[in-house]
């Protein structure tokens, strides 16, 4: 089975199973496990930031700076199709007591105008502003990477208000090799950041946040609270490590494979590419075969690739560090006999 549904799948590396077995571990919840320390510093290091602070996933991270930098009853502007908003449960509703603010953005990224006009004026009716999120690259624009300049003109206006802003960059590696901008010049444009570990760059599990050391204090009672005080994680931490460490360069392979793919099925009068692809994401409308995304989702299965459903009639493909260029090649050879027979 060929598995392009997402870049979560991805299985760890021998070398990442290895620094798993022989991680040096101690009492995460004492701040006394190294590895997971060292992952910590790394992190901070590597994206510009004061300190940062292991989670056990990207939406945990998210959710947890949303805690963090708001108080119940305040209102978070993000884009309307955002991950915060559109995959993670209303967790900042459930958890925080925040309402969101979506406004329609182009390829993922918003208006810096419409941003500054939806930060509330001080008047009793009004939420008070609490938190700006952005996403780098967006997931449902199809992996589109948000310009610097985006996020600059957004983080200054943010900073002329007094609002602070959180970025959503769970994919953010991918962006910075595809642009050649430094992960440090786009988390220079936020307050506080999210990525993970556990996508492109391959771990089993993790996120890393990061913000000031005041920041982090206050999001690791958070993460307390929310169960996410974790033992002896070197063990997962150390796969963490080599993620940042090793397979942050082999991303652009990962977009190679799906400019392919896009490439190919672009050659397939029934298929319709629907995004600009400049990561690893490849949005496809197929409504012209004749079936809707679920249906053409299970003649795919018959042929043995998977993907997933991103709408009526559109399909997500997403390369990852497992699955080959020999694979991109039978997916697309497939998926051509598939809609010149069956559909």
């Amino acid at each position: 089975m060929i598995d392009l549904r997402s870049d979560t799948v991805t299985k760890p590396t021998e070398a990442m199973r290895r620094a798993a077995f022989e991680a040096e571990v101690g009492d995460d919840v004492y701040v006394e496990d190294p590895t997971i320390n060292l992952l910590e510093q790394k992190a901070a290091e590597m994206l510009g930031k004061e300190a940062a602070l292991f989670v056990t996933s990207g939406t945990q991270g998210n959710q947890i700076a949303v805690l963090t930098h708001c108080q119940r009853g305040q209102e978070v502007i993000m884009e309307q199709d955002a991950h915060i908003y559109y995959y993670e449960g209303a967790a900042m509703s459930a958890f925080a007591g925040i309402q969101p603010r979506t406004l329609k953005g182009h390829r993922g990224a918003m208006n810096p105008t419409e941003v500054k006009a939806a930060i509330r004026p001080e008047d009793i009716h009004f939420p008070e502003t609490g938190l700006i999120c952005l996403e780098n690259t967006h997931n449902r624009a199809g992996g589109a990477i948000v310009s610097l300049e985006n996020m600059q003109e957004i983080y200054t206006i943010a900073n002329e208000h007094h609002v602070p802003v959180h970025l959503d960059g769970a994919r953010l590696f991918n962006t910075v090799v595809a642009s050649s901008v430094s992960v440090k010049e786009y988390a220079a444009q936020t307050d506080s950041i999210q990525i993970c570990l556990s996508k492109g760059l391959g771990a089993p599990v993790g996120s890393i946040i990061a913000g000031t050391e005041s920041f982090i204090a206050r999001a690791r009672k958070w993460r307390k609270r929310l169960g996410g005080g974790l033992r002896q994680a070197g063990i997962i931490a150390a796969p963490g490590l080599l993620a940042l460490t090793e397979m942050v360069d082999r991303l652009e392979e990962d977009h190679r494979h799906a400019q392919k793919l896009a490439d190919g099925f672009a050659q397939i009068p029934s298929l319709k590419i629907e995004n600009i692809v400049e990561t690893n994401i490849v949005l496809v409308n197929v409504e012209g075969t004749g079936h809707d995304a679920n249906q053409f989702l299970q003649e795919l299965k018959n042929e043995g690739i998977l993907a997933v459903g991103f709408g009526p009639h559109t399909v997500r493909f997403t390369t990852h560090y497992d699955v080959n260029g020999s694979q991109i090649d039978v997916v697309i050879e497939r998926v051509g006999e598939l809609c010149a027979s069956k559909l």
